[in-house]
């Protein structure tokens, strides 16, 4: 998965490290079935291989991606991770293909009631908010992401998160 976002340059290379890194997960969720961690990180290269191909051309792994994130989300309700995957699917799937923002603001919060900390939540969340007109909530939000000073994941908040929050900051309308 990191191979696909971080270093593959080309949408080929991407799709074939997504590839490699759902076949790994695949492996690991037949050996220990009870590994959240397993299936998530298989939904999660599913979820990122559908992405790169296109939303629409690739809704046909729609199921496996909901099923993926469910279960990790059932045997461990505390992985934070796990909400990122979840409000991302119903953020960026399309209404009509059951794609709803309500779900995705709502897993994204009680992502957040798990860990404060993680700030993909909390981006996540601006995005959502964005997209349901509430400006000023997800200002608030990609505010608290600058503001982190205890990343859960410093890599991510260090890399991404901050980046993307600066980013959509300047998006939003003065006063919001």
């Amino acid at each position: 998965f990191l191979f696909g976002d971080v270093r593959a340059r080309t949408p080929e290379d991407k799709l074939a490290a997504y590839e490699q890194g759902r076949q790994a997960a695949r492996r690991a969720a037949e050996l220990d079935p009870r590994s959240a961690r397993a299936h998530f990180w298989y939904a999660t290269n599913a979820g990122r291989w559908g992405q790169t191909k296109g939303v629409l051309r690739s809704l046909f792994l729609l199921p496996e991606v909901k099923r993926g994130m469910e279960t990790a989300l059932d045997l461990d309700p505390r992985f934070a991770p796990a909400y990122v995957l979840a409000g991302t699917v119903y953020y960026e799937v399309p209404g009509l293909f059951g794609g709803d923002l309500e779900k995705s603001e709502a897993l994204f919060r009680r992502g957040l009631a798990v860990d404060a900390h993680h700030t993909g939540l909390r981006v996540g969340l601006a995005r959502t908010l964005i997209k349901r007109g509430r400006p000023a909530e997800a200002r608030r939000e990609l505010q608290a992401v600058l503001d982190e000073r205890a990343p859960s994941n410093l890599a991510d908040w260090t890399v991404k998160d901050v980046s993307e929050a600066r980013a959509l900051l300047a998006t939003l309308p003065a006063g919001s």
